[in-house]
């Protein structure tokens, strides 16, 4: 039980720094993102590709600063690190890679498939 709770205090505070260092790569990112000049109607836009990769990535990173804000959830309510579909324990392996991943591998490509397939 002891080695259980050392791990989802290694976890979370892994959570909080991967937290922290997010929120300071979105502000930069958002930045460098409002340093793109506008083009004007005239103009060829150069920097479009650009401001579009950014504007990808600064979302993929909120997504991810979300995922990371809810599991800091589950760790304060006492849940963290039970997969929220099938209730069973999450590999702590799985959550060393992925401390934020809240479904456990075998909920996960489900998900996943059910996703794929809602898509076609």
């Amino acid at each position: 039980m002891g080695a259980v709770i050392s791990r989802i205090q290694t976890d979370t505070a892994k959570l909080e720094s991967d937290r922290q260092e997010l929120l300071i790569r979105l502000e930069h990112l958002q930045a460098e993102l409002h340093s793109l000049a506008e083009p004007t109607a005239d103009e060829i836009d150069a920097d479009a590709y650009e401001r579009e990769k950014l504007w990808a990535l600064i979302t993929s990173l909120q997504h991810k600063l979300e995922s990371i804000g809810h599991a800091i959830q589950l760790a304060e309510t006492g849940t963290y690190g039970i997969c929220q579909r099938c209730q069973t324990e999450i590999d702590p392996a799985r959550l060393e890679i992925l401390p934020h991943a809240t479904l456990c591998l075998k909920c996960q490509r489900e998900f996943e498939r059910q996703s794929r397939r809602a898509r076609l």
